[in-house]
């Protein structure tokens, strides 16, 4: 059992900065892949942003390349993400989640079929 628990959202003007972070629990951090998903009002979950249990690969939805950043810390059990140059359509629920089937270098989980676990979700409001 692997429980993932967000923090960090809130409420940010356009063109700003938040950093989300996920802690986990349960088992060996680096057991396991991580990444992080959204869902806006309306629409489907969609992936955001993925670390490998290496640390060293990553994969990203194109609509954040370049703005986003994922990173995580064994050591701290913490997976974070960095999210600057804001947009409106960056407004949802941001949930933190865990693949423990993914190898060592494999930036996974990118689909929800994939994921072995979900944090409960933290809001981010972007507002113009």
């Amino acid at each position: 059992q692997v429980q993932l628990a967000e923090s960090g959202g809130g409420l940010v003007q356009v063109g700003g900065s938040l950093t989300l972070s996920c802690t986990a629990s349960g088992r060996s951090p680096s057991s396991y892949g991580l990444g992080w998903f959204r869902q806006a009002p309306g629409k489907e979950r969609e992936f955001v942003a993925a670390i490998s249990r290496s640390s060293e690969y990553t994969s990203y939805a194109d609509s954040v390349k370049g703005r986003f950043t994922i990173s995580r810390d064994n050591a701290k059990n913490t997976v974070y993400l960095q999210m600057s140059s804001l947009k409106p359509e960056d407004t949802g629920v941001y949930y933190c989640a865990a693949d423990t089937h993914s190898s060592y270098l494999s930036p996974r989980p990118r689909l929800s079929s994939e994921v072995d676990y979900w944090g409960q979700g933290t809001q981010v409001t972007v507002s113009s």
